[in-house]
């Protein structure tokens, strides 16, 4: 099956699969049911079932899933046997903070460089990589072979920015930038809105004290 086929709901699932079983493997915990699976991820075990054999199934019936295989094989559906190097436009707080969160590195996310338009943060060190500015975003795209844009800017400048990324080349963008960004069709965007998450926080909060409960 096509990955045009699969919905975004499932797609959003698989890194809470991958991370679940990730803990289980630290755990030393070798098979799992789908059953026991659904109450440590509270999605339903039917529901489990249905989003694997979109890509095959990975159980069998009476044993359960091997973890450490079906951890693998989401690894690959993921695309995280391959690194993906990737560059930061926007080195204030929040680009600062993903340029220093390492673990990107264990999923195969290479931080490659940080940029900027502000001198002041020309050559500031960050992981021991220092700030560069937009001048040379071009030719570092080039020679780094970088797959992935992650945009930390005013929604103004990052528009402009993510048609530069385009035309260097760069095929997909994480973007916190408060904008939808208009870009030609073969790029892949994933827009994280900050202020989004905390509205629908707030709505689920809300929704709690009112006396719903909430289900993930």
């Amino acid at each position: 099956m096509s990955d045009r086929e699969i919905s975004q709901a499932v797609i959003r699932r698989l890194p809470r699969y991958y991370r679940y079983l990730g803990e289980l493997l630290e755990n030393n915990i070798e098979r799992i049911s789908s059953n026991e699976l659904s109450k440590r991820m509270q999605v339903t075990a039917s529901q489990i079932r249905q989003d694997l054999n979109n890509f095959g199934g990975f159980g069998q019936q009476g044993y359960g899933y091997n973890v450490k295989y079906l951890y693998t094989e989401i690894g690959k559906i993921l695309g995280l046997e391959e690194n993906h190097n990737f560059i930061i436009v926007g080195a204030g707080n929040l680009g600062q903070a993903l340029a220093n969160y390492s673990a990107f590195e264990a999923r195969g996310f290479v931080f490659k460089g940080i940029f900027d338009n502000n001198p002041i943060l020309d050559g500031v060190s960050i992981r021991n990589i220092p700030v560069m500015m937009m001048d040379d975003i071009k030719s570092f795209i080039k020679e780094n072979e970088v797959e992935i844009g992650v945009l930390t800017l005013p929604k103004d400048s990052a528009i402009e920015v993510a048609k530069v990324l385009v035309d260097c080349g760069i095929k997909a963008i994480w973007n916190f930038a408060h904008t939808d960004l208009d870009v030609p069709g073969d790029v892949i965007v994933e827009n994280v809105h900050l202020s989004e998450s905390l509205m629908r926080l707030s709505y689920n909060l809300k929704r709690s004290n009112d006396g719903y409960h909430y289900h993930k």
